[in-house]
């Protein structure tokens, strides 16, 4: 195993912005990398930790190849392992709780952010992520299309 140490001093930051979009397809992985790379230049920090969250319960932010076919694939998996024409307690809420439904039976959207998770956070160095050669930050649709949004925050100095 190879170990870097880089002696850095320096005055902690943090900087923090909302991206803001709408999505047009029921699933889709967006590829928001390139606004990320953007947000971390404009803050000047250069080394450090930066954190990409998403605030929606159907919607995922992940780490992977941004290749079509394997899109395709992930897409494919997930409906396998959590198909929309299943049973969803939840696609019965807005009628068992009297509250205003978006028109959606959305259970399913809701089990597949629990398999892919809401945030990813990458080491910052010299300004650069430290992605693999391969690798792109998604926003992952599960339930579009529709207004959306993720944060990115960069902590370091």
């Amino acid at each position: 195993m190879k170990t870097k140490t880089k002696k850095i001093e320096f005055k902690a930051e943090k900087k923090i912005e909302k991206i803001e979009f709408t999505t047009e397809k029921q699933v889709d992985f967006l590829d928001v990398t390139d606004r990320i790379e953007e947000f971390i230049e404009s803050t000047g920090i250069k080394d450090g930790l930066v954190n990409v969250f998403s605030p929606h319960t159907t919607s995922s932010i992940i780490i992977n190849h941004n290749e079509e076919m394997l899109k395709q694939d992930l897409m494919r998996v997930l409906y396998k392992l959590i198909p929309v024409d299943e049973r969803y307690a939840h696609d019965m809420f807005e009628l068992t709780n009297k509250t205003k439904s978006d028109g959606r039976s959305n259970g399913h959207s809701h089990c597949k952010v629990m398999l892919l998770g809401s945030s990813e956070s990458i080491p910052l160095e010299d300004g650069a992520m430290l992605l693999g050669e391969k690798q792109s930050i998604f926003f992952v649709e599960l339930d579009g299309a529709r207004k959306r949004s993720f944060y990115v925050q960069v902590l370091g100095g």
